[in-house]
């Protein structure tokens, strides 16, 4: 199997639009995980999402609702904090998709679970996979931006789930 090679495509993108310095990627040399301290069937769970959608009203959209947030959706984040919570027991019909800064041809995003797996979530609690769900699971605004991941958002994000007793964040990037 041929992997593509991400790091030297988006290298060669910069290069050719003229950009002086390369890409400064992301590194971690002490990545900030440590080993579970008790069993999946003990733990309190939580999901965090760069996914771009939003929470449909309880009483839904109208087609023309739905296409006014696509037509308006962005990935472009800022510097401000861009964590919102998700209730843990939304229905899966309520989330939405809006941004198309996936490859579609792996998922087109119709089914919620492709990239926020709240059904998926329910079923391991449910089979006793999970101890329990949070109370939120959150939807992070991807920026491309080291520094605000670092300064702004993981801090919150972290301090949510230390609120909420989490043990586990299962992190779904798209």
């Amino acid at each position: 199997m041929d992997y593509v090679q991400y790091i030297d495509k988006t290298s060669a993108y910069y290069r050719s639009q003229g950009y002086d310095k390369i890409y400064n990627w992301a590194q971690n040399d002490s990545a900030p995980f440590t080993p579970l301290r008790k069993t999946l069937s003990a733990s309190r769970v939580t999901l965090i999402s760069t996914a771009g959608f939003t929470l449909a009203p309880e009483e839904g959209l109208s087609e023309e609702e739905l296409r006014a947030l696509r037509v308006g959706g962005s990935n472009m984040g800022s510097y401000d904090l861009e964590v919102w919570p998700v209730p843990s027991d939304i229905a899966e019909e309520r989330i939405v998709y809006l941004v198309a800064n996936h490859d579609r041809a792996q998922s087109e995003m119709a089914d919620p679970n492709a990239y926020f797996p709240v059904t998926r979530l329910r079923e391991l609690h449910t089979e006793g996979l999970l101890g329990s769900l949070a109370a939120n699971y959150f939807r992070l605004k991807e920026n491309y931006s080291q520094r605000k991941t670092l300064d702004v958002d993981a801090p919150e994000l972290l301090r949510r789930c230390r609120e909420d007793g989490v043990d586990v964040a299962l992190l779904s990037p798209v």
